[in-house]
């Protein structure tokens, strides 16, 4: 079995205010029910091939400490399952960014949040391999 390293550690974390706005100004968006995806392929401003963020709605979840379990369970599935995409994004010379918004409408558990977050990584491992192709 591989050697997969199952952290987040402060440099994989989208916090560039700039970043953010660039990303939901001139990003692409994948939506699985339960998650959206705001991704954006090669940004200008980067220092690590991968950075990622988590939010949910204020409005749809008013109390603090439900969106706060909400991001903490995103992370969560994206920090157990973000080797693939690392995988996908380490032979190439691309970087992106993600964020993951969660779009459920009732307070969720792992299983719920994690299938998701497992199908848009999916998807975006499909995406990097075709624009890896086609700059070839």
């Amino acid at each position: 079995m591989e050697d997969r390293r199952f952290t987040f550690p402060t440099a994989e974390k989208l916090k560039s205010r700039k970043l953010i706005q660039q990303l939901f100004a001139s990003g692409k968006t994948i939506h699985v029910p339960g998650v959206t995806c705001h991704f954006l392929m090669n940004p200008a401003v980067v220092s690590v091939p991968l950075q990622v963020g988590v939010g949910v709605s204020a409005r749809q979840f008013k109390k603090a400490t439900d969106r706060n379990r909400i991001k903490r369970l995103l992370r969560e599935a994206y920090r157990l399952n973000k080797h693939e995409i690392h995988a996908a994004l380490s032979g190439t010379e691309q970087a992106l960014v993600i964020f993951l918004l969660y779009t459920g409408k009732e307070l969720p558990t792992f299983q719920l949040i994690e299938r998701p977050v497992q199908q848009v990584l999916r998807m975006l491992t499909v995406r990097i391999a075709s624009s890896a192709s086609t700059r070839e």
